[in-house]
């Protein structure tokens, strides 16, 4: 998508702070974290949401999920644990539509998170 960030971000468009990079994800801090440990995880294939998820692309929910966990340990957040959050729509506070998850960690997260 043209006018997407994290397609331009991809594209080195938009300048980030990797932390991971596969040939199917990209990760990378998230500008205004909200825990010690924020990143963002995002594949490389333009999805739009979790309801664009097809038969043919919901292999990228695996993808992502192995890179969180090679992250977390990378990041020292593993042992203790940490928080996959992907969210879906406008209610659901999707504010870029790229399919993306937020990895948070490095400290004790509540519950609920809002």
């Amino acid at each position: 998508m043209e006018n997407c960030i994290f397609c331009k971000i991809l594209k080195g468009e938009i300048p980030s702070e990797k932390v991971y990079e596969d040939e199917k994800v990209y990760a990378f801090k998230d500008i205004n974290p909200e825990a010690p440990v924020h990143v963002l995880i995002i594949p490389k294939k333009h999805i739009s949401s979790a309801n664009e998820l097809t038969e043919e692309n919901k292999e990228v929910i695996g993808d992502v999920y192995y890179a969180a966990q090679k992250i977390a340990k990378e990041l020292g957040i593993a042992d203790k644990g940490y928080r996959i959050i992907n969210n879906c729509g406008e209610d659901g506070g999707q504010t870029v539509f790229h399919i993306h998850f937020h990895l948070m960690g490095g400290k004790k997260l509540n519950w609920p998170p809002c």
